[in-house]
């Protein structure tokens, strides 16, 4: 196993990384400011079992297949993209609706995990990623690799349940007004609708080989 050296280096870069938003804070803040503290967590808890997925994907080599295939990597990518897309269009329409002019509908704790799940496992830029920056702390010399990987990646996903639980808690606290407001909820619809239009185009045009936070 990595030396507690190469474990505290690595939990500091993971950290760094963390702050960094990307679709899966995108999609716990809004679900915070739109549901409340409870709906962002469910999605931190579905978002991190999608990480659960890349860990194991990692540690069986999948990634590594999926980085070497770019039929593959095509494929996730633009079912990535779609989804994210999808999201946007229907928070657009939610805005140009005015649904926000009564209560918003109100999704259930079970859909809000899952789309989290798919937020996170359909991001091929995770699954690259993990690849890519896990290895660097793996020691070939401490034994056999696939641990290593495991543990680096429980670490990675205790440290992200940390970050993106603050991020719905403070997102939370301070969307009291604007779960009162119909014409903020309009507009906070249209705002996250066009960032997850952008992220989704994001996704579609980033090259095989780039890697970011999910």
């Amino acid at each position: 196993m990595p030396d507690l050296s190469t474990l505290a280096l690595f939990a500091a870069a993971t950290l760094a990384l963390l702050i960094v938003p990307g679709p899966a804070v995108v999609y716990i803040v809004t679900r915070s400011v739109a549901q409340g503290r409870s709906a962002g967590l469910v999605s931190v808890l579905g978002i991190h079992l999608g990480s659960l997925v890349h860990v194991a994907a990692a540690a069986l080599g999948i990634s590594a297949l999926l980085a070497a295939s770019a039929t593959a990597f095509t494929v996730v990518k633009y079912l990535g993209a779609a989804y994210l897309i999808w999201l946007g269009i229907r928070k657009l329409m939610n805005g140009r609706n005015g649904t926000g002019a009564a209560e918003p509908p109100v999704a259930s704790r079970t859909r809000m995990f899952w789309e989290g799940f798919v937020v996170n496992v359909l991001n091929p830029k995770t699954a690259i990623f993990f690849l890519a920056f896990l290895p660097q702390f793996a020691d070939p010399d401490a034994g056999p690799i696939a641990p290593q990987i495991v543990l680096l990646g429980m670490i990675w996903i205790v440290l992200g349940l940390a970050s993106d639980g603050a991020f719905a808690l403070l997102s939370s606290a301070m969307a009291g007004r604007l779960r009162r407001s119909a014409r903020a909820r309009r507009r906070l619809d249209v705002t996250s609708g066009v960032i997850y239009l952008g992220l989704g185009a994001t996704a579609a045009l980033t090259g095989d080989n780039a890697a970011a936070r999910a």
